[in-house]
């Protein structure tokens, strides 16, 4: 099977969780569209539904909530290799409540509602596909709930540098700051006191 370097990442993260076969593959690599996003895009919008499955190439990006206060909640970071965009908004063709915005350049593939609903209803295997990509974020989503609510804010820092000790150079510490649940300054205090 021959992959160019675009739709390799891809296969490989698709493959690591659950596996196509050739026709299948050739399938759902068909519909997958590049696409750009500049610096501080506003990718999806609240109120609006998300029509695409993103999955990310190059850049960092992250799904937030704002409240009528204007004050923000960062709830997930995306980068590559991996897929993107407002899953529940994306899966039940609702209005989302949540913004994606590229935090940096970004490119990706991106796949339409329609055509993955068309992939999950003719091959069983994507449907499995999406559904076990959907609750290994589920999974990741459920024990951050379970570190906000249990966990010091130290521990919460420890935690992310342990799951992920390369975001800090993806990501602007404010934005680490706030999806942690932590002011900038205490975040600071960590970043100087917590040997990484």
């Amino acid at each position: 099977m021959m992959l160019d370097n675009t739709l390799l990442a891809l296969y490989q993260v698709s493959n690591q969780i659950h596996p196509l076969s050739q026709t299948e593959w050739v399938d759902f690599e068909n519909i997958w569209k590049p696409y750009t996003a500049p610096r501080k895009q506003m990718i999806t919008t609240s109120g609006s539904t998300e029509k695409y499955l993103y999955f990310i190439l190059e850049g960092v990006q992250r799904v937030f909530y704002l409240d009528d206060k204007n004050r923000e909640a960062t709830l997930v970071f995306t980068y590559n290799p991996s897929f993107g965009g407002v899953l529940d908004s994306f899966l039940l063709q609702q209005s989302s409540k949540y913004y994606y915005e590229s935090l940096t350049p970004s490119k990706f593939v991106r796949a339409s509602f329609m055509d993955i609903n068309h992939l999950m209803q003719k091959h069983q295997a994507i449907e499995s596909l999406i559904r076990k990509g959907v609750s290994l974020a589920n999974a990741g989503i459920l024990e951050r709930l379970v570190e906000l609510q249990c966990f010091s804010a130290e521990d919460r820092f420890k935690n992310l540098l342990k799951r992920s000790p390369h975001i800090l150079q993806l990501v602007p510490h404010k934005y680490l700051a706030n999806y942690l649940g932590i002011d900038a300054t205490n975040f600071s205090k960590f970043m100087n006191k917590i040997k990484i």
